[in-house]
């Protein structure tokens, strides 16, 4: 999902073992955390901006029962925003918040037909009624803060040594499976979400950023079905979407045509649009987690296509403006620090020098006190924050474990509430 900006921008997932622990951020005189100087700081420091900005982000976007809040979009609640905390929770060894927003998710976020769980995916968004009251405004599914969710629940049952969350990860994946991705011929492509509301006909709407190649070979790793299958549709899906831009940028969405196997942009009456904002932005961060964690050529191969404009557009105005038409042209005046922080670590990956201009030019004056900018910009904290974790941080244990270790353990720790949720799942 994607929320328009305020004027002023709105705005994953890499993972890092050892952060718990780490000390508060060194205050200055004005009562802001000190930043890394740059990308090759002493990891010491970063780990403080990271330990700061993450306390900041749980006193301000998630409650005390794991709910957490989209203070710009009328203090609602998604399954994206569930997902992101739950990576967090991870990489900063939270497990209590872990398992409250877990929790809260599970207990708010499940889809119903009939006053019974329909399946084990979480309903898109939730919060308050015309009625005054609150529940889930939209049961349709949105299969980017499933997918995000489930890694970060194969994540957890490794690190945190706790089976049951492998259990309920491979339960919400045969789910995601049956109901979020479909065969065309020899390949299989993820939707947004349900099969009904994004395929028309012959015709698939699809969204590019929810392709993540990286989590695909992290389920292949715990689930029997062809998920390998997803990672070469998802480059594809990448490289032939972006060929409708004159500049070889992503798309928020497209159609692809399963007749033709053309792809296209969509049409003006949809409410949907074909153009390069904040949707397209996770682009770079997905594509620059395969190249980090799975040092996958395909991954740099298409940051390498695919950035050349902005790193021009970089280059000549040290600025990129938030929104652009896929022939390249603004159409806001305003920037996105979201789309700084997902552009660091992908020019992370191909061009540090550019990436080390926006880390000192863009990202480190718009800190202060743990957060970026605005206060109450979640997608800036959650993107930013991203993409600024050092994937070279990341044990190789909790990517690449040995097949005993995927494999459910003893059960002295399952809680009667994961108990239930599993076993309600048809």
């Amino acid at each position: 999902m994607s929320y328009p900006p305020a004027p002023f921008v709105i705005v994953a997932l890499m993972l890092l073992l050892g952060l718990a622990g780490c000390q508060e951020g060194r205050p200055t005189p004005s009562g802001s955390a000190v930043l890394p100087a740059s990308p090759i700081a002493r990891s010491s420091e970063r780990t403080e901006l990271l330990k700061q900005s993450w306390d900041a982000y749980r006193q301000r976007f998630i409650q005390t029962d794991g709910r957490v809040i989209d203070w710009e979009a009328e203090g609602r609640s998604t399954s994206e925003g569930q997902g992101y905390a739950m990576l967090r929770a991870v990489l900063m060894d939270d497990a209590d918040t872990f398992a409250r927003t877990l929790e809260w998710a599970e207990r708010n976020l499940r889809r119903q037909t009939a006053g019974k769980p329909s399946d084990s995916l979480w309903a898109w968004k939730w919060g308050q009624t015309p009625r005054k009251t609150w529940d889930v405004l939209d049961r349709n599914f949105a299969s980017d803060g499933d997918i995000d969710a489930i890694t970060a629940l194969i994540l957890a049952s490794r690190r945190w040594n706790r089976p049951e969350y492998l259990q309920l990860a491979q339960t919400k994946l045969r789910d995601l499976w049956t109901l979020s991705t479909v065969a065309v011929g020899d390949r299989r492509y993820l939707l947004p979400g349900p099969r009904e509301a994004f395929q028309q006909g012959v015709t698939l709407t699809l969204n590019p950023s929810y392709q993540a190649p990286y989590a695909f070979r992290m389920f292949a790793q715990v689930d029997s079905r062809d998920w390998l299958s997803l990672v070469s549709s998802s480059y594809e899906v990448l490289e032939r979407s972006s060929v409708l831009s004159t500049v070889k940028l992503p798309s928020d969405w497209i159609a692809l045509d399963l007749l033709t196997k053309r792809y296209s942009v969509l049409p003006e009456s949809s409410s949907l649009r074909s153009q390069y904002s904040f949707d397209a932005y996770r682009v770079w961060w997905r594509v620059a987690l395969d190249a980090a964690w799975f040092d996958a050529p395909e991954a740099k191969t298409y940051l390498q296509r695919h950035l050349g404009y902005l790193r021009e557009l970089w280059r000549s105005q040290q600025r990129i403006p938030a929104r652009l038409t896929l022939q390249g042209k603004p159409t806001v005046p305003y920037e996105a620090l979201s789309q700084y922080g997902v552009l660091y670590t992908a020019f992370q990956t191909i061009d540090p020098v550019v990436a080390e201009q926006i880390y000192q030019q863009k990202l480190a004056p718009a800190y202060r006190e743990g957060i970026w900018e605005n206060p109450s910009a979640y997608y800036t904290q959650n993107l930013v924050w991203f993409g600024l974790v050092p994937p070279t941080a990341l044990s190789p244990r909790l990517l690449h474990p040995n097949t005993a270790t995927q494999r459910p353990g003893h059960d002295s720790s399952i809680t009667q509430l994961y108990r239930s949720l599993i076993t309600a799942t048809p």
